[in-house]
């Protein structure tokens, strides 16, 4: 039995097992020389490539060849059987075929004809140098081939899993390298479990605190730190610190996964209970990395920029199908609390959403992202090309509508909708009526730089005015400016569009220039003049009657409060209550003036009412009048009107008199 078997080149484990107990001296030469080759093999020069071949230099010719893909290898039969038991399965077979050479295939080893030719000198005894590129495919090649201890002691399971434990998973560099190479062995995933290892190790890591743990200093290759904190050199320290290593120091490396690895490692490191934001910033990391389209949109507006990692271009940007499931991807991992994720990186989330086409209920979810934080974004983000085919207007006006909409909703949630009025009939401001306020703003300024679209239509730039509440906007102002770019830019439009548009408006919450300005507008209706000119009256009627009664109460407490100034004080006193009067008198004369304009307006009015070509400026041609806002200028009412020095100084003699008099009881 043991001769035949010696024929046919083929040995059994067992038939090994009594040579060496048993001291057979009388087995062949063949034998013999097969025994040696083990001792030869052990140089690292014993094999050699020829193309497509590897061979082995042992003097002694190949018996079997086994091929790997596209690669042959000519090796010898004993020292792959003695270490692998699916090699003794498979030359068992071919050998009873009674051909002298067999051939073999192997097409689903782990790693291909590389892996498997690390395997081969292992069996032949050369050592190998084990690393965190190799070792995964090694591990799966040696249970692939049943590379076990019963095929000999400290087999290739064992060396790969003792490094794997031992040294790899130890070293966060080395376990990110082993990840790295886990894509191409995804069958024996479930059983090894070494993306889990890896994956796990990672996220221990990454979720410690670098600066008490150590990571990832250490594994950089860093210098030895003395217990103090240190550098140390050969032993002495130097006294130079260690810089404390930021939360981000993980990104660049996790961005080098795999999107379904980069996936998983984010699972694991949610479930230990790593801070949302941190999640949240790898994830923008990653999004910057491997969406190119998001850069641009972003632009030099990046906020982060200074605080976090930049990420490294590609060489070959990503397709635009892997590109939009990548997108999705990053809307079901990103966080949903509001500021975890910088506004402009959502609103390049949504350009690119928009750009490359993807499901509306992802663009969707974008826009209720940014509607969530929407007080905390700027004008330069909402300005959103418009990338549709129909290219009706040059930025998207239906999406920051939409935007709008769910940030009011949300707002509405959080109790903040509207403001409550108490019992004085004040209105007392919500916690939320700030960023309500900070949004109508920022609208304004939106509706400003799109009302020069020709091609946008009234009842959109309506629809998108009017949806921010009125309580929100303390002055019209802006939407004034917002009204007349519209107006300038679409000169065809009616008087009852135009009046229609400027319902918008109320004339009551603009400032005192703004309705100088308006009162001068030859493209306002000249119904909206006369209520603007209107309500500019009631606001002067209003200063005067403030203005009265502070004359009256700074009367009331010079009188009272003052026993005996000086000479000096009470010239200061006359001087300040002449200023004034001259002041309320200059306003009075502008109030009776605005009135008498108001009246010949509505006779002009009720006369050409009919008459379509009547505009603005034939009514100021008629009237022959200029408006002109007169501030409540104490200072300049006194010059404009300021009498001669003589008649000045009489009077405050006389004041001074009078007030002599009326002390001269009380001194008594």
């Amino acid at each position: 039995m043991l001769k035949k078997k010696l024929h046919f080149g083929y040995f059994s484990r067992f038939d090994l097992t009594l040579v060496v107990f048993l001291g057979l001296k009388h087995l062949s030469s063949e034998f013999c020389e097969k025994m040696a080759c083990m001792k030869l093999g052990s140089k690292t020069d014993a094999f050699r490539r020829q193309g497509q071949a590897w061979f082995c230099t042992t003097g002694l010719p190949s018996d079997i060849v086994v091929e790997v893909g596209e690669m042959s290898f000519h090796l010898h039969k004993f020292p792959l059987l003695s270490r692998s038991g699916v090699m003794e399965r498979l030359i068992a077979e071919a050998s009873e075929e009674g051909e002298e050479k067999c051939s073999i295939c192997l097409p689903d080893i782990p790693g291909g004809a590389k892996t498997f030719e690390l395997v081969a000198k292992f069996c032949y005894g050369v050592k190998l140098e084990l690393t965190a590129s190799n070792v995964v495919y090694l591990r799966c090649a040696a249970e692939h081939l049943e590379m076990t201890e019963e095929y000999g002691e400290g087999n290739l399971i064992t060396k790969t899993e003792t490094f794997l434990n031992q040294v790899v998973l130890r070293n966060w560099k080395d376990s990110l390298r082993a990840l790295q190479t886990c894509d191409d062995i995804i069958s024996y995933d479930d059983e090894l479990n070494v993306t889990k290892r890896c994956i796990e190790s990672l996220a221990m890591k990454a979720s410690t605190d670098p600066n008490l743990s150590g990571w990832p200093i250490m594994e950089y290759g860093g210098p030895m730190q003395s217990p103090g904190g240190s550098v140390l050199w050969n032993g002495i320290s130097t006294g130079a610190r260690v810089k404390n290593t930021s939360s981000d120091w993980w990104y660049e490396d996790a961005s080098t996964l795999s999107f379904p690895r980069y996936k998983r490692l984010i699972a694991v490191m949610e479930s230990r209970g790593i801070r949302q934001e941190i999640i949240a910033g790898s994830l923008t990391f990653y999004a910057k990395k491997y969406l190119p389209g998001l850069n641009r949109c972003q632009g030099a507006t990046d906020t982060n920029s200074s605080t976090c990692v930049a990420p490294v271009a590609l060489e070959s940007p990503p397709s635009e199908e892997d590109q939009k499931l990548l997108l999705e991807e990053i809307d079901r991992l990103l966080p949903i609390q509001k500021g975890l994720v910088p506004t402009n990186f959502l609103f390049g989330l949504l350009q690119t959403a928009l750009i490359l086409r993807v499901s509306p209920s992802y663009i969707s979810n974008f826009e209720k992202r940014i509607g969530m934080q929407l007080d905390q974004a700027t004008l330069e983000d909402l300005l959103i090309p418009n990338f549709s085919c129909s290219m009706e207007t040059l930025y998207n006006v239906d999406c920051v509508q939409q935007i709008l909409e769910h940030f009011l909703a949300m707002d509405q949630i959080t109790g903040g909708a509207s403001p409550s009025l108490v019992d004085d009939g004040q209105i007392t401001a919500s916690p939320s009526l700030t960023p309500v306020t900070l949004v109508a703003k920022l609208i304004d300024g939106y509706l400003a730089e799109v009302a020069s679209d020709v091609n946008l239509k009234l009842p959109k730039f309506q629809a998108l005015a009017a949806s921010v509440p009125d309580y929100a906007r303390h002055l019209d102002d802006g939407l004034y400016r917002a009204v007349d770019i519209y107006l300038k830019s679409h000169p065809w439009l009616s008087e009852s569009e135009k009046e229609q548009l400027c319902q918008l408006m109320d004339c009551q919450k603009l400032s005192l220039e703004a309705c100088t300005h308006a009162a001068q507008n030859e493209r306002l209706p000249l119904r909206i003049v006369v209520q603007i000119l209107f309500f500019e009256q009631l606001q002067l009627r209003t200063s005067i009657t403030g203005c009265l009664l502070v004359s009256d109460n700074l009367d009331g407490s010079r009188q009272s409060g003052l026993a005996g100034p000086t000479e000096r004080g009470w010239a200061s006193t006359a001087r300040e209550n002449q200023v004034l009067k001259v002041g309320m008198d200059n306003m009075r004369t502008r109030v009776s003036e605005l009135e008498k304009e108001c009246s010949n307006m509505k006779q002009e009015i009720e006369r050409l009412g009919r008459v379509k070509s009547f505009t603005w400026g034939n009514v100021s041609k008629r009237f022959g009048f200029k408006l002109k806002s007169r501030m409540c200028s104490a200072q300049e009412g006194s010059i404009s009107n300021q009498n001669t020095e003589s008649r000045k100084n009489e009077k405050l003699k006389d004041r001074q008199g009078q007030h002599k008099k009326n002390s001269t009881p009380k001194s008594r």
